[in-house]
Order: structure tokens, then sequence, then C-alpha cells
């Protein structure tokens, strides 16, 4: 029985969750699940908009589907084993489980960086080249850019994860976290982990400090060429196309930095772990929102395909 436990110790982890608050696991369940359904709805009535009507197959709507793609991705990640440990108290996860979800989770929020550079790239063509955009954002340079967006963030993090599943794990392997977050992981092993948190932390800064000065240098030509507009309808114009993505990029950098200064700061476990769970889940459930109260022809194109899924029923009545 001692030879069994021990090896259980060593082949998974205990996710704790919220110290503080292990008397409303309901309550946490009954939260987290609404949020989880939010996600997979709006992100879902996005991506059927713009499969649906041809007057989104436009390069702006075919990034922002894979953005949609991503965040149920992001989410489904981690949120299934979230609401299982929130409704059944199942708090253990395999070793080899905690180091995918780890990599998929890190993976597919590097994806999102990119992806965001990408249309903010696409919105730059499209106004500081009109003349050119159609011949420049084809359907193939399109597609090569949305690859090499998720490919080479896919690739990103595996030396981190690699690196720290080589690690020992002494047990008990208590990760103080909702999910299989790396740093999380690596305060529960026994060996040394300097090099290990200097990997990560590296890594952590390229992948969320160069996307943002690419984009920031794409809307510093795009505010340059908004400005020699002679009309100011023009200006509005151009300008209105990029407000939602700049929304998306705020909101999706303000998240980084409330779950960055949550590592950093002294403040009570509970929070940090909050802070890092708002990374997780406030930008795939903020960008279908922002895309759809902020854009015409989304908005129009979603109540199109309910108009067209409910005049069925009402007809049959």
């Amino acid at each position: 029985m001692e030879e069994y436990n021990h090896s259980r110790v060593n082949t998974d982890f205990i996710l704790v969750g919220f110290t503080s608050l292990q008397n409303f696991q309901i309550l946490l369940f009954c939260v987290f699940l609404m949020f989880y359904l939010i996600i997979l709805t709006s992100n879902l009535m996005i991506l059927v908009a713009v499969l649906v009507d041809r007057n989104l197959h436009k390069p702006m709507y075919f990034f922002l589907t894979n953005l949609s793609v991503l965040d149920i991705l992001c989410t489904t990640t981690i949120m299934p084993k979230m609401l299982a440990m929130f409704l059944i108290n199942a708090k253990t996860i395999s070793f080899l489980g905690c180091f995918i979800q780890m990599y998929f989770f890190h993976g597919l929020y590097v994806t999102e960086s990119l992806l965001l550079v990408v249309m903010a790239y696409d919105r730059y063509v499209a106004i500081c080249s009109p003349l050119h955009y159609t011949t420049k954002m084809t359907k193939r340079v399109n597609i090569q850019l949305a690859a090499g967006a998720w490919m080479t963030a896919l690739l990103i993090p595996v030396p981190a994860v690699i690196q720290t599943s080589q690690l020992s794990f002494c047990g008990p392997n208590v990760v103080y976290h909702c999910f299989c977050d790396h740093l999380a992981v690596l305060q529960t092993a026994c060996s040394d982990i300097t090099s290990q948190t200097v990997l990560g932390f590296s890594i952590a800064m390229a992948v969320s400090g160069v996307p943002l000065m690419l984009v920031i240098f794409s809307y510093a030509n795009i505010i340059f060429s908004i400005l020699k507009i002679n009309s100011k309808e023009g200006r509005h114009k151009a300008f209105s196309t990029c407000t939602s993505h700049l929304i998306v990029v705020f909101t999706y950098y303000t998240s980084i930095a409330v779950a960055y200064i949550s590592y950093r700061t002294d403040i009570p476990l509970d929070i940090h772990v909050l802070g890092n769970v708002v990374f997780a889940i406030l930008t795939p459930m903020v960008n279908p929102l922002i895309y759809t109260l902020r854009n015409r022809e989304v908005k129009e194109a979603i109540a199109k395909c309910i108009h067209l899924k409910l005049s069925p029923l009402f007809e049959n009545m």
C-alpha cells in the first residue's frame, strides 16, 4: 500500500484551486460554467456568421474566425478540468495530462498574441496601402499568415515544457492553482528550478513584448496615415475599422499585466490564482462581445443567421 501511494505521488499532481473558497465549490462551478458557456456560444455565433454570410468573406473576418477558434480552444484546455474540480472535487491530474495541459494553454495564448499582430498588419495594409490591399492580402497570404502564427506559437513552449517535465517531483505534488500553469508546477519540484524559471520568464517576456512592439509600430503608421486624410468623415471611417482590434489588444495585454503583477507582488495566494484565471478567461469572453457590439457587419450577419434559424419555427406555429 505504501508503495502504491508513493507511486501516485510521483505520477499525479493535485490542483488546489482557491484555498479560501473550498466551502463555495458549487457557486464557483456555476460562475465558471456560465463564463464557459458565454465563451462557447458567442465565439460559435461569430464562426457561423462569418461562414454563412458571404459579405464577411474578407481577410479581416478570416482572422477573426481564427481568433474565435483559438478562444474556444484556449478555454477548453483548462475549463472542463476546473469545472470537474469544483463540482466533484476531481483535483487529481496525471503527470502526462498536466504537461499536455500546460503545453496547450501556453501555446494557444502565444498564438493569440501573434494573431493580434497579424490582424494589426491587415489593418495597416488596408489603411496605409488601400489600393494594393486586394493584391497584398490574397487568400493564400492570409492562410500563410494565420498558419505561421499557429505553428510558431505551438513550437515556442516546447523547450520550457520539456525541461520542466525532466525535473524531480518528490511529492506531495500540490499545485496551488486551478490548472497546470508553468510556474505553479515548477514550484512543486524538489530540484533546482532557477534555469527553468529564467527560461519561462524570458519566453513570456519575448512572446508578449515583441508582438506588442509590432502592434504599436503598425498603429503608429496607421495613425500617421489617418491624420493625412483630408475629410473628417474619412478619418472617422478609417479609424472605426481599427477600434475593435485596439480594444481586444488592450484587453489582452491588460490581462497579461494582471497575471504578471499577481506573480511578482506579495499578495494572498487566492488573489494570485484569480489573476491568472482572469488572464485565461477574460479575453476569450470579451473578444466576441467587442466584435459584435462594435462591428455593424458582424451584428447584421448574426441577426440574419438567427432570423433564418427561427423563421421556420414561427411559420409552423
